[in-house]
């Protein structure tokens, strides 16, 4: 576990500017600087070393001619001392992967692909994205970089940027892969490769900088936290989640990727931006409500706070922008009391498919994006996990759609199951890595047929077809189909083909349609009809595990049919019919709660915003819309003594019944916390 407790309340400060502009920090006043930060409650800000244009903006003595020619000051040196006259942390940001200065001086440091063309930005097109190999002499550089600021200047901390797994062959990475016994040419073997040089900088360069500064926190940042960050844990201090919703991550990168980070142990840090749109959005402002939901929502998912800004080539703050950061940032500063220390309260784990397919941070796997958006809107408490979690302390786990099961993390599932635990899977969940057969027997089903193939051979189950192509039909009945019409519900994207084992229930069987949709015979605009014929099972129940044929969280992020939420949901309350939270708010109230064990309560987090897609680009939040009388019960431990609104400290009348404490808040405007304080025991 991490012994690091970050601030707040954080900025991060891009200074990525080009030699093309002069003047550069003219107008820096040290005192307005910090004098801005404070009035606007910041008490963390990222200040740069050294930007993707290449240029240091501090006095190098190391490497004069990286120094930005137009830098009228030891900018750098300036921001840091104003900043710690206040008692604002300042830690340093360098960037590492993109670098135009290095990759025009050192074009045989960059990136190769397998074709010898350098990755990323063309010779004629605007950018700085040449991705540069760490496995070259440059990571000299980089030492001799950091080891300057170390010894010239306070480093309370650094934020290395661009730092990224690469697949490369330039002649370092082939000479590399040679030597120790791997093919170049398999894209497979050079991908393996790439991790492994990243991480092995990472830890190096963690090393470096301990022999000058036990101390100042390390991140290294990719624009994503995943599974792949599990092994090199202990090259970072903690972790930073970049997630501008904006910015192309959206709004749900973060719920997605902080439910994984914080199992790890680390604390987290969040950022999202003043933009809006993304960084470099120059003289831009995000909407005031955007900016509370997502700076709050960091709050209510046990994330500290940062936004992005990016100060201008004359080094003079905006303090309009620091109006904005203020205003949200004085709500978190009287909100922090009731976020310091604070745990989540989950009951139920998600394995992510990132795990075996990977992902990055525009492009995360669809069953994980459709599995995190039915139970944020069904209220549950729960974590995104790897196969190497601890499993212990939920009560049930979902393999979404792709999660398959090798032996070993079987057996882990056994054990889980044998110990009490409840499973719900889904399409290929459970099977070999071969999707030959199902590994998890706990399942309770076979494989009966492959399906069927389109007319060029390939496989159509889990596909998406805009047309519905193969798309067939699910029957809801009894408890499975509780509050849905007892008639066929369209399934989009056709399900495995499976047959129930002796001894489990099929719950709902798939009905098929009269034929799929080619061009030898199409009916309508769309998908053929049910034909009334079943077609084997489509929900299965053995004990307690429920298996669904179809992948429905895919499906959810494709178009999201409500039959596939009530029915997973519906699941859900079968396997844990008492579940940590209810309540009688819309789809769209998000809830959490979190514990503050030293404090002897709970946090209960309402969150009431609306992502809407206005323009074509983003889904923007400009109104905050209230709800009324929203009744809420939480499963509770021990007796609860008070509830009360929090910071304002006005009691709510509340009942507690059954193990449960039930109350209701008159109004909701945005975010409310409030605190259950329970009773000692």
């Amino acid at each position: 576990m991490s012994t690091i407790d970050l601030p707040f309340r954080q900025i991060h400060l891009d200074f990525h500017t080009s030699e093309h502009i002069t003047g550069i920090g003219a107008e820096f006043d040290p005192e307005e600087f910090a004098a801005t930060l404070e009035r606007a409650r910041v008490n963390s800000i990222t200040c740069f070393a050294r930007g993707h244009h290449g240029w240091i903006y501090f006095d190098t003595k190391a490497f004069p001619e990286r120094r930005h020619p137009h830098l009228t000051r030891d900018l750098l040196r300036e921001q840091i001392e104003a900043c710690h006259a206040r008692g604002i942390r300042v830690p340093i940001y360098t960037t590492i992967q993109w670098d135009h200065y290095t990759a025009t001086e050192h074009p045989e440091w960059l990136v190769v692909d397998e074709h010898g063309c350098p990755r990323g930005t063309s010779p004629y097109e605007a950018g700085f994205y040449r991705q540069i190999c760490l496995n070259t002499p440059y990571v000299e550089f980089i030492k001799a970089h950091v080891q300057e600021i170390l010894e010239t200047m306070p480093v309370d901390g650094f934020f290395f940027d661009i730092v990224q797994p690469q697949d490369c062959s330039c002649r370092y990475c082939r000479a590399g892969m040679e030597a120790e016994g791997l093919d170049p040419t398999d894209p497979i073997a050079r991908r393996r490769y790439g991790l492994e040089v990243i991480n092995r900088f990472k830890r190096d360069l963690t090393a470096f900088v301990r022999r000058f500064n036990q101390e100042c926190t390390i991140f290294y940042n990719a624009g994503h936290i995943g599974p792949r960050h599990r092994a090199v844990m202990d090259a970072y201090t903690h972790f930073e989640l970049e997630s501008l919703p904006s910015g192309g991550w959206g709004y749900l990168h973060f719920p997605i990727t902080m439910r994984y980070a914080r199992t790890l142990g680390l604390d987290c840090l969040s950022h999202t931006g003043k933009f809006h749109t993304s960084w470099g959005d120059f003289h831009s402002f995000k909407n005031p409500a955007a900016l509370q939901y997502e700076v709050f929502r960091m709050l209510a998912l046990g994330a500290k706070c940062l936004i992005g800004d990016q100060l201008h080539p004359s080094g003079k703050i905006d303090p309009h922008v620091y109006e904005l950061v203020g205003s949200v940032y004085r709500e978190v500063e009287r909100k922090e009391p009731w976020c310091r220390g604070a745990k989540p309260v989950t009951e139920i784990g998600v394995f992510t498919p990132e795990e075996f397919a990977g992902a990055g941070p525009w492009e995360l796997p669809p069953a994980i994006m459709g599995a995190t958006r039915m139970l944020i809107e069904g209220a549950h408490q729960f974590d995104i996990l790897d196969s190497a979690s601890d499993l212990s302390r939920y009560k049930v786990l979902i393999l979404p759609d792709h999660i398959p099961v090798s032996e070993e993390f079987a057996a882990k599932l056994e054990a889980y199951l044998a110990d009490g635990g409840a499973l719900i899977a889904s399409f290929e969940s459970g099977m070999n890595e071969d999707k030959t057969a199902f590994t998890l027997e706990a399942l309770g089903v076979r494989i009966r047929g492959e399906g069927p193939r389109d007319l060029s051979g390939q496989l159509v189950r889990g596909r998406h077809f805009p047309r519905g192509d193969y798309a067939e039909y699910i029957l809801p009945q009894g408890e499975i189909g509780r509050g849905l019409p007892e008639t066929e519900h369209v399934m989009y994207m056709k399900g495995m083909e499976v047959e129930a084992l002796p001894g489990a229930e099929v719950l709902a069987p798939i009905v098929k349609p009269y034929f799929y949709r080619t061009y030898r015979h199409f009916c309508s605009h769309r998908q053929t009809p049910s034909s009334g014929e079943i077609d084997g099972p489509g929900i299965v129940r053995n004990g307690r595990v429920i298996y669904f044929a179809h992948p429905i969280f895919s499906q959810y992020h494709q178009n999201a049919p409500r039959w596939c939420k009530v029915l997973f949901l519906n699941a859900l309350d079968m396997l844990m019919p008492d579940p940590l939270v209810r309540h009688n708010g819309p789809t769209t109230l998000e809830v959490t709660v979190n514990e503050q064990a030293a404090e002897g309560r709970w946090v209960v987090h309402l969150l009431h915003y609306i992502p809407e897609r206005r323009g074509q680009d983003f889904d923007i939040i400009e109104d905050v819309i209230p709800l009324y009388d929203i009744t809420v019960s939480v499963r509770v431990p021990r007796t609860v003594r008070r509830v009360a609104r929090v910071p304002e400290d006005e009691p709510l009348a509340f009942e507690q019944r059954d193990g449960r404490v039930t109350f209701t808040l008159p109004k909701l405007v945005g975010h409310q916390m409030i605190a259950l304080e329970m009773a000692q025991v």
